[in-house]
């Protein structure tokens, strides 16, 4: 299986699913797009080997131009890891069900436009959640709105600061995202679903 990775800022979760899968027969990470040239993830996919793309976002919403790049590079299946725009509806009738994404809280609560880094972090803490964590969900054309697949929670103290939530939250996305791409994949049916907590 082909798998391409799309990425708008630092590439951390683009990393660590790389490396974990470095020496996969079964699954190879062909290609790391981004939307932005600037966006270090891009300079992670160089160190490592793996090809990369700059494609933004006015050619994202594109076909002639999305889809041709993706044929390229034989791509099977598209992980979202901390990319920003709004996926057309073209790619995802593309790739059904073929396409997940890591959302940095526990879906439903805190997603929608607008709810993505810091600004969801924020929205715990204000709210006085008493846990938050992450979703592993399938891309719909509702934001945040897919099925999920898989949740894994921690606790939010009441020191706690954004910043501190974010710490914990990426120790969750480091210890869980690959893991669960893996289950995905390997299962004899992709289209199955399984929640699980931490």
């Amino acid at each position: 299986m082909n798998i391409a990775i799309f990425v708008s800022g630092s590439g951390t979760n683009c990393e660590n699913i790389i490396r974990y899968f470095k020496d996969s027969e079964d699954y190879r990470m062909r290609l790391v797009v981004s939307n932005r040239a600037d966006a270090f993830a891009l300079e992670r996919a160089k160190r490592l080997g793996v090809p990369s793309a700059v494609v933004p976002k006015a050619e994202l919403n594109k076909p002639e131009v999305i889809l041709p790049l993706l044929r390229e590079y034989d791509i099977d299946f598209i992980v979202l890891a901390g990319f920003l725009p709004l996926i057309p509806d073209f790619l995802i009738d593309a790739f059904p069900r073929r396409i997940v994404n890591i959302h940095p809280a526990l879906l439903p609560r805190h997603g929608g436009k607008g709810m993505w880094g810091h600004h969801v972090h924020e929205a715990v803490k204000a709210a006085g959640d008493t846990e938050t964590g992450i979703t592993i969900h399938y891309v719909s054309p509702v934001c945040d709105g897919g099925e999920i697949i898989a949740q894994f929670s921690t606790a939010v103290e009441p020191d706690d600061t954004p910043e501190t939530i974010a710490d914990k939250v990426h120790e969750l996305e480091m210890a869980h995202f690959p893991a669960v791409l893996e289950q995905l994949w390997s299962a004899d049916d992709l289209s199955s679903a399984t929640t699980n907590s931490d």
